[in-house]
């Protein structure tokens, strides 16, 4: 992969801001080797979690000596284990993604945010593993701790090119019987699809112990309708064209819009998910710095 590729999935200034501000999971995870969050099961580490009575066979030097004096009953300190967590970040490579009033398309904005935040997590040594996808999962590049993998993961990014129709809660759905480690999921998603189903794709995720972090991806146009004049719509995804006069329907069409972003907002609020809209007008530094600030405040560890 040539320079000029890997200089514009990778900004130096995104990458900069984002390692000073790390990446902790917010709930408990299941990591497969020794690093900074906590995990579900008990051990022998260092932050004292709870008592539990001895048995045959129990290392002796763990017995509380102070409680056995007290109740005259042999008790076994146990400790909270750390953990590394496996994140998986999709993303959404559906045609309505190829969509970009600016300088860049959405899904274009989408591979830079998933390369920044691929390298984050790799830069502390925590795995990571990226999928794409649109009616089902396209290309997926396994989990992985090792850092020299940002490069094979940018390399399968930028080769990509949305094409088709998407069924994101069918992807949720089969991600969420899929990996079974609690973990971390996050979605770049424009998420133009029956947001109900989205969300019991979401719950399904929740309820399986993951955190869910959804970065809902859209043009400035998506936001603002600012055409003018007679302009002839083409669909994408199978959506027949549209000949229409904007400034007729820009009221309604807002009103749905901003509707249609409530709900989801709504629904990931009350299943205890991060929802982080995105405009691919402003700079990638500052959405994901902005976002892993606010997450710092509301980390639990």
């Amino acid at each position: 992969m040539d320079k000029e590729t890997i200089d514009s999935l990778l900004d130096p200034l995104s990458v900069q801001r984002a390692e000073a501000l790390g990446l902790q999971a917010r709930y408990v995870v299941e990591g497969y080797m020794a690093g900074e969050h906590k995990s579900p099961y008990r051990g022998f580490a260092i932050e004292f979690a709870q008592h539990r009575e001895y048995a045959p066979g129990d290392d002796t030097r763990h017995i509380d000596w102070k409680v056995q004096a007290r109740t005259d009953r042999y008790f076994i300190k146990q400790y909270e284990q750390e953990t590394n967590y496996v994140s998986n970040i999709l993303l959404d490579g559906s045609e309505s993604m190829q969509y970009g009033s600016g300088r860049l398309t959405k899904f274009q904005y989408g591979k830079a945010l998933a390369a920044c935040l691929s390298y984050l997590i790799l830069h502390q040594r925590d795995a990571a593993a990226v999928g794409i996808f649109d009616q089902t999962m396209r290309d997926y590049a396994p989990r992985s701790n090792n850092r020299a993998t940002i490069h094979t993961l940018m390399q399968r990014l930028a080769a990509f090119q949305p094409t088709g129709q998407t069924n994101i809660a069918g992807v949720l759905h089969d991600i969420a019987r899929v990996v079974r480690r609690k973990g971390i999921i996050m979605v770049i998603s424009d998420l133009f699809d029956d947001e109900e189903k989205v969300l019991e794709g979401i719950q399904h995720l929740r309820f399986a112990g993951h955190e869910v972090v959804l970065f809902h991806t859209l043009d400035p146009d998506e936001f603002e309708f600012p055409f003018k004049g007679l302009v002839e719509f083409e669909g994408m995804e199978n959506i027949p064209k549209i000949l229409t006069r904007p400034q007729e329907i820009r009221k309604s069409y807002l009103r749905e819009f901003d509707a249609f972003r409530t709900r989801l907002r709504e629904g990931c609020e009350k299943n205890h998910v991060h929802y982080v809209t995105v405009n691919t007008a402003q700079p990638l530094h500052e959405m994901l710095s902005g976002y892993l600030a606010f997450r710092l405040k509301t980390t639990t560890r």
